[in-house]
């Protein structure tokens, strides 16, 4: 008997990501990958509801996902829609997923940031070699994830409000970009940080593993340069020199940058470069999987 497919999809306050998988072996093994940078967290508005026009990129996006789904053979009960931080911080969430629900014939679930916090350390054990206590950290469009875990055990867990895509709009809204963009963010960072800085230091771990898209741009431009794809403080503080050194807010001259992740990569190094310093982090790797492969792992699991 040949197991059903079933579909993780993750509505991200950047990015809208959708996985498709069968069961091989009792792991998910993913068949079909679908993406696109919504980046929701732009369009809120002062009074905290999502504008029309991002809304509608949104479920333009959704639309392309129920096109795939019906493509790929997926039924509407191996589906599981998971929404993050801008859905549950918005005032019209409700009004999306109404929205939503006949575009993808399946419910959106918006889960808490404890709930998210699990799933990516699910996921990343799930993908990624190692022991050891390990922290991960995972930085998304507008909240990030801190996990502090050994093997399965989950040891500590926290979602706290900053993201690539809201550093963006507070920080790096205006080019040129100057150190004190940089200066202002770290502050921030300090900021929100606040006592989960000691209580993170206290616990320790033998390594951290970076599980986001301003992770991966960062590895993918170390890639392209032929280096090692360890991130440590002196890479970030190089491509901080880059990018204030850049002549247009493309910044197409740097190279090995992926244009698609660029409107939001000096926020994303803002904010490893603020983690690294405040948390004394030595190197990350970047990890296997997160978020949307934890979800998988649950999927999996149920059938």
């Amino acid at each position: 008997m040949t197991t059903p497919l079933y579909a993780a999809i993750t509505l991200g306050s950047n990015s809208f990501n959708m996985l498709v998988a069968k069961t091989d072996g009792h792991q998910p093994k993913i068949i079909a990958k679908y993406k696109r940078k919504v980046r929701l967290a732009e369009g809120i508005l002062a009074d905290g509801s999502l504008s029309e026009e991002v809304l509608l990129r949104g479920l333009d996006c959704l639309k392309m996902f129920g096109q795939m789904l019906e493509k790929e053979g997926v039924s509407a009960e191996h589906v599981a829609v998971i929404a993050t931080a801008t859905l549950r911080k918005i005032s019209n969430s409700d009004d999306f997923c109404r929205r939503a629900l006949p575009i993808l014939g399946h419910p959106i679930e918006i889960i808490s940031g404890m709930r998210e916090a699990e799933l990516i350390y699910q996921g990343m054990v799930a993908t990624t070699e190692g022991e050891g206590r390990r922290l991960v950290i995972d930085i998304g469009g507008a909240s990030t994830e801190f996990i502090i875990g050994d093997g399965n055990k989950v040891l500590l867990k926290s979602s706290l409000p900053m993201g690539c895509v809201t550093f963006n709009d507070t920080f790096f809204a205006s080019f040129p970009f100057q150190q004190l963009d940089f200066d202002d963010a770290k502050a921030r960072v300090r900021t929100v940080l606040g006592e989960q800085l000691g209580e993170l230091k206290a616990l320790g771990w033998h390594c951290v593993v970076g599980a986001s898209g301003s992770v991966q741009s960062v590895v993918e431009l170390l890639n392209h340069r032929n280096l090692s794809s360890v991130i440590t403080l002196d890479v970030l503080q190089q491509l901080k020199q880059e990018v204030l050194t850049q002549e247009h807010p493309s910044m197409l001259d740097i190279p090995g940058l992926n244009p698609e992740r660029a409107p939001t990569f000096a926020a994303g190094v803002a904010i490893l470069l603020g983690l690294f310093e405040l948390l004394e982090i030595e190197k990350l790797h970047l990890s296997g999987g997160a978020l949307r492969e934890g979800v998988l792992q649950t999927l999996a699991s149920n059938l």
